[in-house]
């Protein structure tokens, strides 16, 4: 793809010539769209097998990211820690994610991907490794940011899959990827609370470092090679950022509505521990991660709602979405002391942000096909933002103002992520 700022052909350029304004805009969509087909590389097939593949190394690598969740209560005793300290270790592993997505995830674009992502899982198994034998809470917090940043994997697979796959079976393919990632979000729970409860909190850090290694491997025989087209230096590719968010209100209006979104999602996994293992319920951990089995029924909604964007536009999946979220934390607040109300707010509310999130990815995937690391990188690095502060707020509100006051600001984010929807730049719903 030829950098920022190349002529444009005549015919453009002489209607421009008194609109310099107008000529920088066009400047920005013919580097984009109308890149000569030389500089433009033929992706490899995408095959059924590798389709599976990628949405199983999804699923197993972002689970790193979760398995402390069902974990904080027992981290905290270890340190002698209030629930509120030991929710920073999700807080960093977050915190991490974004960081790597905003500084990580964009070389997709630029360097050859399937070395970049097993680079990836060797630093990621490190960062686990450390966790499993951090002594002392500020390691552990140290390795937790580690293990987030390491653990960007899947949202270059993403884009990789978006870009091998054909303009008609996007949706289809983003959506069979993001149900195993799904999976692996909310399974990852039901497994570190077992392991957590018979084995202890540091086995599910040793094992997830095996896990990254064991996946390393077969990823180098199986990933095929994928070499992107940009060419300019990792300084331009980063301002390319800004240019990406200027200019496509799309992608600005998906991933403000993605961000309230996971923010209202990581409320509520992020202090459901703490509120199993006291009044009514008095649950261990492990049944705690089993949540997060049920959970995973939302991972069901991935493929149809990359269906429905191939189909129906990724609009109609995205309202429905916000209203299964609302209406899963009314049901979380009236319902959620008693065991059936927890397990009908738990798989509404996975469903909803899980819609949400695919048709919001299938929309802005269909912005700038050259960019679409960077897409996602903007997207995600939103996205997570909002999940970061979801964890943080999540914990404070249940510090002072226990279930109540996780559901009311559960509820708020809703609504944000709902009026940014509905209202942000008065614009249409793509």
């Amino acid at each position: 793809m030829p950098a920022f700022g190349q002529a444009l052909p005549k015919s453009l350029n002489f209607h421009c010539r008194f609109a310099p304004s107008l000529r920088a805009e066009l400047l920005f969509t013919y580097d984009f769209f109308c890149a000569p087909a030389a500089t433009k590389s033929h992706p490899p097939a995408l095959t059924p097998g590798l389709v599976w593949l990628m949405a199983i190394a999804c699923g197993l690598v972002v689970a790193n990211i979760y398995y402390n969740q069902p974990l904080l209560a027992d981290i905290g005793r270890t340190f002698q820690l209030t629930d509120s300290q030991a929710s920073l270790v999700a807080t960093l592993t977050q915190v991490g994610y974004t960081l790597g997505l905003f500084f990580v995830v964009p070389l997709g674009d630029k360097l050859e991907r399937k070395r970049l992502i097993l680079l990836l899982l060797l630093f990621s198994a490190g960062a686990m490794a450390a966790a499993a034998l951090a002594p002392s809470f500020l390691l552990l917090i140290g390795a937790s940011l580690l293990i987030g940043i390491f653990s960007a994997v899947p949202q270059l697979l993403v884009p990789m899959a978006a870009h091998l796959a054909s303009d008609a079976e996007r949706g289809r393919v983003v959506g069979k990827i993001m149900s195993g990632l799904l999976i692996g979000i909310l399974a990852s729970r039901t497994l570190s609370g077992y392991i957590g409860a018979h084995g202890g909190w540091r086995l599910v850090f040793g094992i997830g470092s095996g896990v990254m290694l064991a996946l390393a491997v077969v990823l180098a025989v199986k990933l095929p090679k994928d070499q992107p087209d940009f060419e300019g230096t990792y300084g331009s590719l980063m301002k390319s950022l800004a240019t990406l968010t200027r200019t496509l209100p799309v992608l600005r209006k998906s991933a403000l509505t993605g961000a309230f979104l996971f923010a209202s999602f990581s409320v509520f996994w992020t202090t459901l521990v703490f509120f199993l293992e006291g009044s009514p319920y008095f649950y261990k951990s492990d049944v705690a991660g089993f949540f997060g089995l049920i959970g995973a029924l939302g991972a069901l909604a991935a493929p149809l709602a990359g269906k429905s964007a191939d189909t129906r536009g990724p609009a109609y999946a995205i309202n429905i979405g916000i209203l299964m979220a609302l209406a899963a934390y009314l049901v979380l607040a009236f319902g959620g002391y008693h065991l059936v109300g927890l397990i009908v707010g738990v798989i509404v509310l996975d469903i909803g942000v899980q819609a949400t999130h695919i048709s919001n990815q299938s929309r802005i995937f269909s912005l700038v096909p050259e960019a679409r690391s960077r897409l996602n990188t903007i997207y995600m690095t939103l996205y997570f933002i909002g999940g970061s502060v979801g964890s943080l707020v999540g914990g404070v509100a249940w510090h002072h103002y226990q279930w109540p006051g996780v559901c009311g600001v559960g509820l708020a984010f809703v609504a944000a992520a709902w009026l940014v929807n509905r209202f942000y730049g008065n614009t249409r719903p793509a």
